[in-house]
């Protein structure tokens, strides 16, 4: 069997979307600090969602989907709004900002 999987940083809240054909085992190499997107300095990743499908092209096509498509990613990530981890403020991640977080330019008043 083959496996989408979303895992989730209970520190940073940062997302991460894969597939494999042994969840438990990729889990584990995402915790040891062994690949370099995915290493961080302290927290570990903790599985969100997983997907099962018994041909690997399939996974590799809707990991492809969901990795390429925002829309795909948006939805997902809509369905499982319980199901994210609730993050830390303080700890790796800074307080939300709501509405835009890039400040208002100021026009120059006109003389």
């Amino acid at each position: 069997m083959h496996y989408v999987y979303l895992i989730q940083h209970d520190l940073s809240g940062e997302i991460y979307i894969g597939q494999t054909d042994n969840p438990k085992e990729r889990l584990r190499t995402h915790n040891s600090k062994g690949k370099k997107f995915t290493t961080r300095k302290s927290g570990m990743w903790q599985f969100i969602y997983l997907e099962l499908f018994r041909s690997k092209q399939d996974a590799i096509n809707r990991e492809k989907k969901l990795k390429g498509h925002a829309k795909g990613k948006h939805e997902l990530l809509k369905r499982l709004k319980y199901s994210l981890l609730e993050l830390k403020i303080g700890e790796g991640r800074s307080e939300s900002i709501s509405g835009n977080c890039l400040p208002k330019t100021q026009l120059p008043a006109n003389s």
